[in-house]
């Protein structure tokens, strides 16, 4: 089995679908199975419906009806274990579809190959995947190309704009998704309607692509999105054990929750010397400044967490302050310096 992971819209099922298309016929049978979260819901037929399909696929035999899982996986083991198949399983998130679909490597015949791609690399961990590939973004040379063909239906991007595409570059580094969303939307724009688009998008991030890397977050626990949203706020590049020790003062559970949010890609964890350090795509960052701004669009003193410096300020001189916000990044402007605060009603974290 190998594992391919990675997070939301870098590229992990384009990759697998790329290496199904050369190597499918090199086996007796093949299946890709994809969006594996999704069509495994109930609403969508279940587990039982994909192990339909992989019989079905795999054995050119349409008439073929799996009653139960149970049933599904006796099936699978014995028409399938004398078989060298390619399968494919795209956007696994839980283990349980692991355990139904293929536990284990001898339900296949010899030479086979089990392909799964996922957000979560706990996942291959439990599954004992041992051969893992942690998907990177592209190079720049690559992610120029990918931008010009959707901006500009073009390998080339338009020398006159430039200067706005490092703009657009800045907010979608080279991750795939955004890169390809960024592009279709300011295809056939003028470059005041680029300079704009991209403006709002640093205070909201565009919305197919919010959507998209928001799916990991809500797969999180409790405490879990606590912990990823403090450090998209407040933490991003500070060094875990300093942070631990302030997210176990809240009781958050920190070190676990911090090991869960690396296994699902949300963020990395950098070692410099003997010293670690957290990080996280800036998109991400992004994302879960938006999750918080959402919670009171109009209000900031609504919100759970404040760190920019504009809604500090307002929330602070004009005294909007709510028994809901939990914390406080003060990092102002030096023209703000010297604003007049008013600590009055706040029971919070100040960091």
């Amino acid at each position: 089995m190998i594992g391919i992971f990675g997070i939301g819209g870098i590229g992990k099922t384009t990759i697998a679908k790329e290496m199904y298309n050369r190597i499918t016929d090199k086996f007796e049978g093949s299946c890709f199975l994809a969006n594996v979260r999704e069509s495994s819901k109930q609403d969508q037929g279940g587990l039982v419906k994909l192990q339909q399909t992989i019989l079905s696929e795999i054995l050119k035999d349409s008439s073929l009806k799996v009653g139960n899982a149970d049933q599904g996986i006796n099936l699978i083991k014995k028409r399938l274990c004398c078989k060298k198949i390619l399968l494919i399983l795209d956007d696994v998130d839980h283990l349980d579809q692991l355990e139904k679909l293929c536990e284990r490597c001898d339900w296949f015949g010899s030479g086979s190959r089990i392909i799964i791609t996922t957000r979560d690399e706990g996942l291959l961990t439990k599954h004992h995947v041992h051969f893992k590939y942690r998907m990177k973004e592209m190079d720049y040379h690559e992610a120029v190309q990918l931008f010009s063909q959707h901006a500009f239906k073009s390998h080339k991007p338009d020398e006159a704009f430039a200067d706005v595409i490092k703009l657009a570059f800045k907010y979608a580094g080279s991750l795939p998704l955004a890169l390809k969303v960024l592009g279709s939307n300011l295809y056939g724009e003028d470059i005041h309607y680029w300079k704009s688009e991209l403006e709002k998008y640093k205070r909201i991030p565009e919305e197919n692509i919010h959507e998209k890397l928001k799916i990991s977050y809500d797969g999180l626990d409790y405490h879990t999105k606590k912990i990823f949203l403090d450090i998209a706020c407040f933490f991003k590049g500070d060094e875990r054990e300093y942070v631990t020790k302030i997210l176990d003062s809240c009781g958050f559970f920190a070190y676990a929750g911090i090991k869960k949010l690396n296994d699902k890609c949300l963020i990395t964890i950098d070692q410099h010397n003997d010293d670690q350090y957290l990080w996280m795509h800036d998109l991400l960052e992004d994302m879960g400044k938006e999750i918080v701004r959402q919670e009171s669009p109009e209000e900031p003193g609504k919100r759970s967490r404040l760190y920019f410096h504009e809604d500090i300020r307002e929330v602070f001189e004009k005294n909007k302050g709510t028994e809901k916000i939990e914390g406080i990044l003060i990092d102002l402007p030096q023209e703000d310096c010297k604003t007049q605060f008013s600590t009055k009603a706040y029971a919070t974290n100040f960091l």
